[in-house]
């Protein structure tokens, strides 16, 4: 292929996320060409959805109507042609899904999937009855409790399922949620044929018959083995019978699934050569936009702090997911949610500065690094890790073996310092459990903030003094989508490239061809170490004894 027709090709991902599907098409460039999307709630209000998503008969259920997202690819392709979006140049199509969703295909639905009619709209032939589960349960569904006891039970306890896929058993999570339907819905389970998550259905509807599971997508199910990238027997045996028939082989998160199906071919104009590349969840997908490499640590600031990270081995953390990663075959991606995130800065904004976030930021800044020694932990709910809940003070005066510790002091003596301590007992609290996760902290080490709270220069500087590392904003914040689009042209590249040739790295190959789109907003103080290196342990001390204290009370 001349450079001339390379500069003409395109890259399609999308992002079908909990609320709606969004497309972009890149140039060559990796630069936005054009943009749509379809919020579910509006644009298909026939669906009934309430933030996409739709509550079950039961407590903690939610499903989804398959159909609603197939409508919606069908809409969203139309708006792109509209918009007067070539598809003709599109050279390849990759996609980020919301994780944890399950979809049971019918073999009716197989068979409609493999002889697509271009002269029709995909929900007219991708309907109801290409599912023999038309209520698809998705990520809110926390209703498998009893199906998660049954399945680590099974393979030795919680601590052998850490071991094996990186997360213990979630109500959330996809093998538990097969489990239910096995359970309750034997017949449907039987008469399915494949079952896909939403990332890979994704995939399918592009490749046009049913396409393999991605490992970084596939190890939030807990049913892969993370680090011999293959289901485990163990685990599906627990889940399920003849389950890795229904699964299929699991594949690399850049493989070149094959080329896209002659519906889109004659319908929309794409070339007979784009290649459909395997789909994967929305948040390994938002870890390929960031471009961050493994010295990177993302913060996303929000109704729950998350955590994002680079690994080298995977830890056996009994609250956090490891995942396989999506651009690195070799390592792994941590992922950590904090449940006492931007719901506990608000309601502290509101008592000590009438929620003011100007005030507020004022008084932040107007007491020193360390706060005099004071320090707090606000567990206003149950938090994730430690398992723990409450209020705990200190002033400088308090040590773990006093027996004031458990209770601390009552009220610190102003607002500032109630506000300080709180903020950086929250980044405290991110920095040690980072630290048992396996992420070392060095010379190296950078911060990237995202989320409401990353438009805050104030809280951010405290990020960057108490890990001691520079702080970074993203310009562009749908890192999910952008990282669909990404992943197309690098597996593209990597399916093309000459052998003889040494591969170039994910990051270097995206860099060479677009800006960063990252901005350096806080560097941390130079004596910020030597303060928060010793409260670091003080903090732990603290989470550790109000952990205690709550196992005492609930």
């Amino acid at each position: 292929m001349s450079p001339q027709e390379k500069e003409k090709r395109t890259y399609l991902g999308f992002d079908l996320s909990t609320q709606k599907l969004k497309a972009i098409l890149l140039n060559s460039s990796l630069e936005v060409v054009t943009s749509a999307e379809v919020k579910f709630d509006s644009d298909l209000p026939e669906f009934r959805t309430t933030g996409g998503a739709n509550p079950g008969p039961n407590k903690y259920e939610f499903f989804v109507q398959p159909v609603m997202w197939v409508k919606a690819m069908d809409i969203v392709l139309d708006r792109l042609v509209m918009q007067e979006a070539d598809l003709s140049t599109v050279a390849a199509i990759s996609g980020s899904g919301q994780q944890h969703g399950s979809l049971y295909w019918s073999k009716h639905g197989i068979t409609s999937l493999e002889n697509l009619d271009p002269d029709k709209f995909l929900h007219m032939q991708i309907d109801d009855s290409a599912f023999v589960v038309n209520r698809t349960p998705i990520w809110m569904d926390a209703s498998t409790g009893k199906q998660c006891f049954e399945m680590e039970t099974a393979i030795g306890g919680h601590t052998e399922m850490v071991q094996l896929t990186g997360s213990k058993c979630y109500a959330r999570f996809t093998g538990p949620q097969i489990r239910k339907i096995y359970q309750q819905r034997t017949h449907a389970y039987e008469d399915a044929q494949r079952i896909s998550l939403v990332s890979s259905f994704l995939a399918s509807i592009f490749l046009g018959k049913v396409a393999a599971i991605d490992f970084s997508d596939g190890s939030g199910m807990n049913l892969l083995d993370i680090r011999q990238k293959t289901w485990s027997k163990a685990c599906l045996n627990a889940c399920a019978p003849d389950l890795d028939d229904r699964l299929g082989e699991p594949v690399n998160s850049l493989a070149v699934l094959g080329d896209v199906s002659d519906y889109f071919v004659q319908r929309f104009s794409f070339p007979t050569t784009c290649k459909v590349v395997a789909c994967t969840g929305d948040n390994p997908s938002a870890l390929a936009g960031m471009l961050v490499d493994k010295n990177w640590l993302s913060i996303s600031l929000g109704t729950s702090d998350t955590l994002m990270m680079s690994l080298e081995d995977p830890p056996n953390l009994e609250e956090g997911h490891v995942l396989c990663h999506p651009t690195e075959i070799n390592e792994y991606m941590g992922l950590l949610c904090f449940r006492n995130g931007s719901l506990v800065r608000e309601a502290m904004n509101k008592t000590e500065a009438n929620g003011n976030w100007e005030k507020f930021n004022e008084l932040l800044e107007s007491t020193p690094r360390g706060n005099f020694g004071n320090t707090a932990v606000h567990f206003n709910e149950m938090e994730i890790i430690p398992k723990a809940k409450g209020i705990l003070r200190w002033n400088k005066d308090i040590v773990p073996t006093s027996p004031d510790a458990a209770k601390g002091v009552i009220k610190f003596s102003s607002p500032q310092i109630e506000i300080r301590a709180l903020i950086e007992g929250q980044m405290l609290h991110h920095r040690s459990i980072a630290e048992d996760m396996g992420f070392h902290f060095g010379s190296e080490t950078k911060i990237l903030a995202t989320g409401g709270a990353s438009v805050n220069k104030s809280i951010l500087q405290t990020i960057a003094d108490v890990f001691n590392a520079p702080v970074h904003i993203q310009t562009d914040s749908e890192a999910a989508l952008l990282g669909a689009a990404y992943r197309a042209s690098y597996a593209l590249y990597l399916h093309e490239r000459d052998p003889s040739i040494e591969i170039v790295g994910y990051r270097d190959y995206i860099l060479s061809l677009t800006p960063n789109h990252l901005q350096l907003v806080c560097e941390p103080n130079k004596d910020s170490e030597s303060i928060y290196e010793p409260l670091l342990q003080r903090y732990r001390d603290m989470a550790r004894i109000l952990e205690n204290e709550s196992q005492k009370t609930h």
